[in-house]
């Protein structure tokens, strides 16, 4: 690692690869428990306690039972008077676990199929590095650890920031600005990047309930049938993208759900269609739901059914701050080899709950790469054979430990 700056910031990032070094092999033997014991959102109890005792064998003052109960605030105190803010979040996902590994899922049907066990550990391997650090120079600025529940759908970070995470009336001073991470299998091991402005879409989904006529199956023409219905609006949303929202703006609508029926000989009275929407612009939400509405009122009454539609609004888009692009890119570019530090091209589509520090606080997310440089691809994000890239946790401590001691 290299660090241009005084002398304290000089004694203490000469110390943080050997600091690093030695907590590794306890970390990964750390990170492989919390994989085998994966908790679902509002549920991380075992790991939310986990976290508690590692922050408290270490001394750093910490508040737990936040955001409904299992979200963590770790505080270290600095120089400035107003704080970093480091986050991880915890949950699993509701996957059953296909990568044979000895430490794989103990609990059927979870696992940690995104990679929030490398997460939480990266952020306690931080907390152990800074917390010696801290005792033998001042650190620069004030750091605030988030480890927060339910990511993967539960807005977990929205309650970690209506809790006041951010603001200092939990603990520590208030956040002057946020800084998040997540594992990219789509990146080679050593590698990192990030972009300014959008990086992921904003996360909303959508469900329509098609009710029509049933009869038996022999009768159709006494029906009125929401299945047919169904189908063709399955068919017909796919156009919302392709002519009604412009070929230089991104957007998804994908179905992922068809309910209907309870047996082959009977036309049902209901059909169900779910799924969800993807956007980077506001204006392009607008008109994608728009035309949702309409075509699912159009198409049930052509077919003598009606539409109830509902759409609900989840993650925003996780926006990047400019200057804390500029900040994360100089850390890392003083880190590791300027090469490895990528500039994301294009916006990936997926939803972060990371976007809610955002909208508080100049915010920058990154991605941190796994793909072991021998393989030209791994298991991707939310597969069953997905696991953490243990090599990429000494990279992921170093970039928060930079960030949080720079000048």
């Amino acid at each position: 690692m290299r660090y241009d700056g005084d002398m304290a910031t000089f004694v203490a990032t000469d110390r943080l690869t050997d600091l690093i070094a030695e907590e590794l092999e306890d970390l990964t033997a750390l990170r492989r428990d919390l994989h085998s014991h994966p908790e679902l959102g509002y549920q991380e109890h075992r790991t939310s306690g986990i976290v508690q005792e590692q922050l408290e064998r270490v001394g750093i003052a910490h508040v737990g039972g936040l955001a409904g109960g299992t979200g963590v605030l770790g505080h270290l105190p600095g120089r400035a008077d107003r704080a970093i803010g480091l986050r991880a979040d915890m949950d699993a996902l509701p996957i059953s676990e296909r990568t044979g590994l000895p430490y794989a899922s103990t609990r059927d049907g979870l696992m940690h199929a995104c990679g929030h066990d490398g997460h939480t550990t990266i952020l306690i391997g931080v907390s152990r590095v800074l917390a010696r650090l801290s005792k033998e120079m001042e650190l620069p600025r004030p750091v605030t650890l988030t480890f927060q529940p339910a990511e993967e759908g539960g807005g977990g970070g929205k309650r970690m920031v209506d809790d006041g995470c951010l603001d200092g009336s939990v603990i520590g001073p208030p956040v002057e600005n946020m800084f998040g991470l997540h594992g990219w299998p789509q990146l080679t091991l050593g590698e990192v990047g990030t972009r300014p402005g959008p990086l992921l879409a904003a996360a909303d989904t959508f469900e329509i309930t098609i009710e029509g006529t049933g009869s038996h199956a022999a009768f159709p023409h006494l029906s009125a049938d929401p299945i047919v219905a169904g189908s063709q609006l399955v068919s017909a949303l796919q156009s919302v993208v392709s002519r009604n929202v412009g070929p230089l703006d991104s957007a998804v609508v994908s179905v992922t759900q068809f309910h209907s029926g309870t047996a082959h000989n009977i036309i049902p009275g209901r059909t169900t269609v779910s799924g969800t929407v993807r956007t980077l612009k506001p204006e392009v939400q607008a008109t994608v739901r728009k035309r949702l509405a309409e075509l699912a009122d159009g198409i049930a009454a052509s077919h003598g059914c009606a539409a109830r539609f509902e759409y609900r609004e989840g993650y925003p888009v996780t926006s990047n701050d400019h200057e804390m692009v500029n900040v994360f890119n100089t850390v890392a570019r003083q880190t590791i080899d300027p090469e490895q530090v990528l500039d994301i091209e294009h916006p990936v589509m997926g939803g972060e709950d990371f976007s809610f520090y955002g909208q508080r606080v100049p915010a920058c997310f990154f991605v941190v790469g796994l793909c072991p440089p021998d393989q030209e691809s791994m298991p991707s994000l939310h597969q069953p054979t997905f696991d953490f890239n243990d090599d990429a946790i000494a990279l992921g401590i170093e970039l928060f430990c930079g960030l949080a001691l720079r000048d």
